[in-house]
């Protein structure tokens, strides 16, 4: 059973129990941005790299986009598919 604490103590402010500033622990931004795209959105993107799969990477301020079947350098016209945290699918428009 555990130990009650005297009356004096229960209300007593705490420590924090961390060393150091208290920012390092509380970022002013979030870890995850919002998405710069959207479900069902259609883009204009150019390929910059290829992934471990072979899909090509494109880049949308720094928000990435995979593209199957696409080479680097092309300029393709995709159509976004799925959306997540930190990247987003998108297929190819004829």
């Amino acid at each position: 059973m555990p130990r009650r604490l005297p009356e004096k103590t229960k209300s007593a402010k705490r420590k924090l129990r961390r060393r150091g500033s208290k920012r390092r622990y509380l970022p002013s931004k979030p870890f995850l941005q919002k998405a710069p795209i959207w479900k069902n959105q259609e883009l204009e993107v150019v390929i910059d790299d290829i992934g471990s799969r072979g899909d090509g990477i494109a880049r949308i301020h720094g928000y990435m986009i995979f593209v199957q079947g696409s080479k680097v350098g092309e300029r393709v016209k995709v159509k976004v598919v799925s959306v997540g945290g930190k990247f987003a699918v998108a297929e190819r428009i004829v």
